[in-house]
């Protein structure tokens, strides 16, 4: 589900976040970047699909025939090992109990119905019990929560901080709270449904009309055609809810999200909002003034209740959490639920999936979050290159326009919505995005997400059955074969790797710790980029270079984009940066390549320009040290 393409439908939630970004201080801004310490990485990692050795790979098999991973297989070793990969964070995607079609009505679980669930293994994204986890990745399913928090203690004791996923937006069709802890109540318990909206619903409904299951087409039927004893292309459902993208129909189309059903912050159906407005000035504030301004407004239910949840899962030890589609939400419930969690844990990491970059700053500043996904600008900036219909001449311009917010700006080459790397579909060769990996990973103060597999090259190839190949499936039960080869029967010690896949992963590792462990990462960014292509013969929009330093330590990044053409090129540095770095005019520097340890050229300053030589092979990438 590339949930991003239905963002135009809710123009009426788009306008609910106020644009006046005026009375955001720079004293707040400057705040934030100095409460930063090093680079983080998170490591995402689809949970179910993790330590699953299975090879079978049937489409539409069943947990029995293609196996699922489990909590326990991240072992002190598996979780050292993407330790030493450079990580500094873990999301653990697909933890919350949602709708699945495996039957564990043995363990108290009620079955979920094949009609409404994307797959078999079922979405991450259509929840069905806010307060417990998902029993496929339990030895026990009994005790599928406890065997989560001896993952937690795991994850903390090799170093590493973990985030999970909160949907906020929508919740599965089967919706049960099964587990909500005694004195709450599950998402609709108490609706009025007999109205199409209400203040404190939890649900929008459609009265006088039942849901139906959509017509299918193109070939399509669940579970592949599969006989099933709830396969019947019935789901009761009375009155319809509205579903989970916005579609107000009793029988959605089976391109919405018909799994889901749509939350009710206080937004009326025509745009009234029943609740407060952020004032315009509350984008200085810190958590607590947000804090303290809802604390003496009447928020509607639904507020409450994810407010409740995001804690019970602070108390049990996880340190942060993905918001799912989190533009399809009031701005206002951010700054509500953030101060909330900030309050609770002031370093907790909150991370946000928005796609329109006229809504980022308002998210950051008056919503309070950390970081939020930079795929509109980075991401489908690197991708064209890579996939040689950009320039590199976007980036600079794509940083630029960033500086104020750079570090909220979480970057990354794949996840689960996106295709893989080495798909045909995108370039079908990962070695291509090593230069964009250096890029993303070096030009900002932001965060670096890797997901799991991209470092050794993993294509997405398998036909799982829900969706089609080019990202691994988050729908089905499927193994994850170049990743299989680095678990290698859960040694975790990449056994199986083939030999360029064991460079990918070499390349990675690399990267990544140099990241975490450069300070001028986390400093002043400048690009040369521009300055060579009009004072260096044979530069050109293929390559791309830029420095960053702070204190004593200074970098230049340099990269080829060319996956055939080699350069050999007389790189500049710009007067501007001779003065920042102390340079010395007539006066020679040795700078070393700290990826491979084994280049080293001579920067040589003269009439105020610095200038070293340095051949560039094919998709080849340099981040030279300044020695001295």
């Amino acid at each position: 589900m590339v949930r991003r393409y239905v963002i135009t439908i809710l123009l009426v939630l788009a306008a609910v976040a106020c644009k006046n970004n005026e009375n955001i201080s720079q004293d707040t801004k400057e705040e934030t970047v100095m409460k930063k310490e090093r680079k983080k990485v998170i490591y995402q990692v689809f949970t179910r699909l993790f330590g699953n050795t299975n090879t079978t790979n049937k489409p539409w098999g069943t947990l029995e025939e293609n196996g699922v991973g489990k909590f326990n297989d991240f072992t002190p070793k598996a979780l050292k090992e993407i330790k030493d990969l450079g990580v500094t964070h873990i999301w653990y995607t697909g933890v919350p109990h949602h709708a699945l079609v495996t039957d564990y009505t043995a363990f108290g679980i009620t079955n979920d119905d094949p009609d409404v669930i994307k797959g078999r293994a079922g979405s991450p994204y259509a929840v069905k019990d806010y307060y417990n986890v998902n029993p496929d990745l339990a030895v026990d399913p009994a005790r599928r929560l406890e065997e989560f928090k001896e993952l937690i203690n795991r994850t903390h004791e090799a170093g590493l901080q973990l985030i999970i996923d909160i949907v906020p937006n929508h919740v599965a069709r089967h919706y049960e709270g099964a587990s909500t802890p005694q004195g709450k109540e599950p998402f609709g318990a108490s609706d009025n449904s007999g109205v199409a909206y209400q203040k404190n619903n939890n649900f929008y409904y459609i009265p006088g009309a039942s849901f139906e299951v959509p017509e299918w087409t193109n070939g399509y039927l669940p579970l592949g055609g599969e006989p099933h004893p709830l396969i019947d292309h019935y789901f009761p459902e009375d009155p319809a809810k509205w579903t989970g993208n916005g579609s107000r129909k009793s029988q959605p189309d089976m391109n919405d999200w018909y799994e889901t059903v749509k939350i009710n912050y206080g937004v009326s159906p025509d745009g009234n909002l029943d609740f407060e407005k952020l004032p315009d000035e509350f984008g200085s504030k810190t958590h607590k003034e947000h804090l303290n301004f809802w604390s003496d407004k009447t928020v509607p239910d639904s507020w409450i209740k994810f407010k409740d949840i995001a804690l019970y899962w602070l108390d049990m030890g996880v340190d942060g959490f993905r918001y799912d589609m989190a533009e399809m939400v009031p701005l206002e419930f951010w700054s509500y639920l953030n101060s909330h969690i900030k309050e609770k844990n002031e370093k907790a990491l909150i991370l946000a999936e928005v796609y329109n970059p006229s809504l980022y700053r308002d998210y950051i500043f008056k919503g309070k979050m950390d970081y939020l996904y930079d795929k509109v600008e980075l991401y489908d900036s690197l991708k064209h290159i890579m996939q040689g219909h950009g320039w590199t001449d976007h980036i600079p311009v794509v940083q630029k326009g960033m500086m104020d917010i750079e570090h909220h700006m979480l970057h990354f080459l794949e996840n689960h919505d996106e295709q893989r790397i080495a798909s045909p579909e995108f370039v079908g060769n990962a070695q291509i995005g090593k230069p964009a990996m250096v890029v993303s990973a070096t030009l900002s103060t932001s965060p670096t997400m890797i997901y799991f597999g991209q470092e050794v090259g993993e294509p997405g190839a398998e036909d799982a059955g829900f969706g089609s190949p080019s990202r691994t499936s988050m729908f089905d039960y499927i193994g994850v074969p170049h990743y299989q080869r680095w678990v290698n029967e859960k040694k975790f010690d990449g056994g199986q790797l083939k030999k360029e896949e064991k460079e990918l992963r070499d390349f990675y590792q690399r990267l990544l710790n140099v990241t975490i462990s450069n300070d001028a990462l986390m400093g002043a960014y400048e690009d040369i980029h521009y300055y060579n292509k009009d004072h260096t013969e044979g530069y050109n929009h293929r390559v791309l270079s830029f420095v960053r330093w702070q204190d004593k330590e200074r970098l230049l990044v340099l990269s080829n984009f060319d996956s055939e053409e080699s350069y050999r090129l007389q790189m500049k540095i710009p007067p501007s940066i001779v003065e920042a770095w102390g340079l010395q005019e007539a006066t020679s520097y040795e700078m070393s390549d700290l990826l491979y340890d084994e280049a080293k050229v001579v920067l040589s300053i003269e009439g105020g320009q610095g200038h070293f030589d340095i051949a560039l092979a094919p998709l080849q990438s340099y981040i030279f040290k300044l020695n001295g």
